[in-house]
């Protein structure tokens, strides 16, 4: 008797997941280092990059970018529109963060194309319409954005509640109850509160 091979499920469901979350983490690494504001209760941003910080903001194990002061000033004007979207997202204002991230996605013409992966395999990538740094970083942002804000995942992409800080955060937790940039703020609030009871 042959045995039957059962065919495999198929949902119809594509997960975005890695891709959302590799670059809309750069998004904020770059929101959180370029735009003027606090972090904590310290000013950010308010010293011009230098290509190796930006450098460092993009580098993976398997990406090493070359970057040079033309980058830092675009990525610079591209954060601060990064930062708008995350802010109106935070208020609760989609139509704001969706207007921002539809003109990304135009001005960037981001395209999606299947490259292969250093360990072997195909991912999938969103290029834009020239090969520069700020265009390329440009439409895989504004993609992550979209998929997160056109998912259930647009109140995952926050600004920190411990004033003065205003870096930008997104939610990876479980029950999608982060409210802080860092432990660092967090611990702030934290003992705050704390004195304020006593």
């Amino acid at each position: 008797m042959r045995a039957t091979v059962e065919p495999p499920v198929v949902t119809g469901q594509i997960h975005f997941d890695s891709h959302v979350t590799v670059v809309t983490e750069v998004a904020c690494r770059l929101v959180n280092t370029l735009t003027p504001g606090y972090d904590g209760v310290t000013p950010a941003g308010s010293e011009a990059a230098t290509p190796a910080v930006v450098r460092e903001l993009l580098e993976r194990p398997d990406y090493h970018p070359r970057v040079a002061r033309h980058d830092v000033t675009e990525l610079t004007e591209l954060a601060a529109r990064v930062r708008t979207v995350f802010v109106a997202a935070n208020d609760g204002d989609l139509a704001a963060a969706v207007g921002i991230v539809n003109e990304l996605l135009e001005e960037t013409a981001a395209s999606p194309r299947l490259d292969q992966a250093a360990g072997g395999g195909w991912t999938l990538h969103f290029h834009g319409h020239d090969p520069s740094l700020a265009v390329g970083w440009g439409a895989g942002i504004a993609v992550g954005l979209a998929l997160a804000i056109g998912s259930d995942l647009a109140g995952r992409l926050g600004v920190c509640a411990a004033r003065p800080c205003d870096r930008v955060y997104v939610d990876t937790s479980r029950n999608s109850g982060r409210r802080f940039c860092s432990t660092r703020c967090q611990n702030r609030m934290k003992a705050a509160a704390h004195r304020s009871r006593a």
